[in-house]
């Protein structure tokens, strides 16, 4: 099967858009943002694992995780913790996640030094494929560009391929 590549855009300087297509149906693709049994295996770039995921989800409800790098190859990065949190505004099964999205600490607590992002996800059904479309919304075209410069592109593509390779396992 071959893997479809991502698509990026930026439309008015601050708004980034990923889309990429899926081969297996919109429930199970929405399922793998849902529930912290599978997140643990895809969320995050290559050789980076899940140890903390706390999956609240419903409108108002939090997600808090913790990215590890478990991969010695990667240098100065391995044994780093990277804490995230995203609250969930909307929810609507199987269509639509959106959250905005935090640099946070192990208590939870936001990371007020580094942007936060409204994310939109689109789950389209496509004949038993599924498109994904990933809209994120930055405060500023710089925190857009402070991002960029951080290889989120390259982390957004190897999560992606992580979620592909788990997609492929269950279907």
């Amino acid at each position: 099967m071959s893997k479809h590549a991502m698509v990026s855009r930026v439309e008015d300087e601050r708004v980034l858009v990923l889309e990429r297509v899926f081969e297996a149906p919109r429930d199970l693709v929405f399922k793998m943002f849902k529930e912290a049994e599978h997140l643990k295996h895809w969320w995050g770039p290559k050789g980076w694992e899940l140890p903390v995921c706390h999956v609240d989800f419903r409108p108002g409800g939090v997600w808090h995780y913790c990215m590890k790098c478990v991969d010695q190859n990667q240098g100065d990065f391995y044994g780093m913790e990277s804490w995230g949190k995203a609250i969930y505004s909307d929810i609507v099964e199987p269509e639509k996640i959106v959250y905005t999205d935090y640099f946070s600490d192990a208590e939870g607590n936001a990371n007020d030094t580094l942007p936060s992002t409204e994310v939109t996800l689109t789950f389209i059904e496509l004949d038993g494929r599924t498109k994904l479309v990933n809209r994120a919304i930055y405060a500023s075209a710089e925190n857009l560009k402070t991002v960029m410069d951080m290889g989120m592109l390259e982390g957004i593509t190897d999560t992606w391929d992580r979620l592909e390779d788990r997609l492929n396992e269950l279907k």
